[in-house]
């Protein structure tokens, strides 16, 4: 890729903004609920493509498309199971999870729920939930700097161990001074610019390559299995496990803390509706057009991408496709993606260290300025170690993905469905099941079982521990189950 001036100046020009929006909101961050939540004032259009643009990261930019150029539409059942999920999430959890977390002493965090809804005092419910948030934002983090790192590489043509830390770097930054009213702000830029930039390099790529008669035709000439979801690349048919384990990244929808907190921070339950059918619109199209980049990529570049270059598809068809002032708007589009995942998994993640372990074990009575400027702290460690992770070239951005994915989804997955709507649900079942969900996903990634995805046993297993150990239990307090009724009932 050539390294256009034109291309390098809009890039640092949208790092530019983003960095002011950062420093904007830094003068208006002045608690833990505005740092945290936006002090639950986001209304339905910030919500829901802030919710989609920090959940479709480089992944769904790179590391879909590059799936699907080496698969074709096998990896169509991915965006299937990610669009059931993501409708499931909206429809079920968002509306219940906004009314309960506020009635429950108005909780910032996932683990500061948990802790409210049993009425927990023993911190149990903080620190068990922040030890895995740690330890699976910190590898999520470092997928999103790998996608950095090619991203940056490629525009600038700087060494990629440089380049991971500039792209880190300008992510680290606002999420720094901004918090969640920059994040989430920046989160709509980006979501914009992800829906347009996704959809108009398949449709580009398919005109040039002849139409998208030819540009199927092509596909199919090249290797007729790349048109046929049920057919491998090596001409086999996909197995029943091997289906279940790519629609399975649905239920990762339901544990995955840096879009659960964003239900956590609209304005007010009235609005879940309306942001449901934004966040549809944005989340099937995108979704679709993530796999065509790919597939009308086979045909179109004609020298082949092979192995982590495929990721890089999406990339190498906007140089090649557009004038270099549309390539920088473009591009930009991907950073924003990059940008706006991860800040949300280091702003979790601080928050998970501040509210979660040093508020509950190091210091009970922190006032909220020491806590913010520990959240700050916070994010510069977790982003350090993630860079770290992340400086091998070689790595899998979908593969680093869909393990920290499988470790969310198991360990809170099932701990909040349960918690939001079963009120046998007791405090020493959710521990059960976060930490069996969790150490069941830890473990099965190790020895790839019947080659089936890690979340599938990690999530049945935790509603199982959950159950189990909740029915051994006594039934919750009598203010607990009042609660849980109240929910039911509240217009908040």
């Amino acid at each position: 890729m050539t390294h256009d001036i034109t291309i390098i100046t809009t890039f640092v020009l949208y790092i530019g903004l983003m960095m002011g929006i950062g420093v904007y909101y830094y003068r208006r961050t002045r608690n833990m609920s505005d740092y945290f939540l936006g002090n639950r004032k986001l209304g339905a259009w910030v919500t829901s493509l802030s919710a989609e643009a920090s959940d479709m990261s480089g992944w769904m930019l790179m590391g879909v498309p590059g799936f699907a150029y080496l698969a074709g539409l096998n990896a169509g059942w991915i965006a299937v199971g990610i669009a059931i999920g993501t409708w499931a999430n909206w429809h079920f959890v968002a509306a219940r999870l906004r009314k309960y977390t506020e009635l429950a002493d108005n909780a910032l965090t996932l683990p500061e729920f948990l802790q409210n809804r049993y009425g927990d005092h023993s911190g149990l419910l903080r620190v068990v939930p922040a030890i895995f948030i740690l330890i699976f934002f910190i590898l999520y983090s470092s997928s999103g700097f790998v996608s950095a790192g090619r991203l940056f590489e490629t525009v600038f043509g700087i060494p990629y161990e440089y380049a991971i830390f500039l792209g880190a770097g300008s992510v680290v930054f606002y999420t720094l001074v901004g918090g969640f009213l920059a994040v989430s702000r920046t989160d709509f830029i980006q979501g914009v610019m992800m829906f347009f930039a996704i959809l108009v390099v398949p449709i580009c790529g398919a005109m040039a390559s002849g139409g998208f008669e030819a540009t199927v035709a092509a596909v199919e000439s090249i290797d007729a299995s790349l048109m046929d979801p049920f057919s491998k690349v090596d001409g086999t048919t996909i197995g029943f496990i091997e289906v279940v384990s790519l629609l399975a990244w649905g239920i990762g929808y339901f544990g995955q803390p840096h879009i659960l907190v964003r239900f956590m921070a609209i304005r007010t339950s009235k609005e879940v509706a309306q942001a449901t059918h934004i966040a549809m619109t944005w989340v099937i199209l995108s979704l679709a057009a993530a796999v065509a980049v790919g597939i009308v990529g086979r045909v179109y570049l004609t020298t082949p991408l092979e192995g982590t270059a495929s990721e890089t598809v999406f990339l190498v068809m906007t140089n090649n496709l557009f004038p270099p002032i549309v390539a920088g708007l473009v591009l930009s589009a991907v950073l924003a993606a990059i940008m706006s995942t991860a800040s949300s998994q280091l702003l979790v993640a601080a928050s998970a260290f501040a509210q979660d372990f040093y508020r509950t074990i190091i210091h009970k009575d922190a006032e909220q300025s020491e806590l913010v400027w520990i959240s700050r702290a916070s994010v510069l460690v977790i982003a350090s170690i993630a860079i770290l992770l992340g400086l091998n070239p070689n790595s899998f951005i979908l593969d680093m993905v869909s393990y920290a994915w499988a470790g969310f989804g198991a360990a809170f997955g099932p701990a909040i469905l349960m918690s939001l709507f079963w009120r046998r649900t007791t405090r020493d079942g959710i521990i059960a099941g976060i930490i069996v969900g969790g150490v069941t996903v830890l473990v099965w990634k190790q020895f790839a079982l019947f080659g089936l995805y890690e979340i599938v046993p990690g999530f049945l297993f935790s509603i199982a521990a959950i159950i189990a150990v909740s029915l051994m239990g006594k039934a919750p307090a009598k203010e607990i189950q009042e609660t849980f009724d109240a929910v039911g009932r509240s217009k908040i």
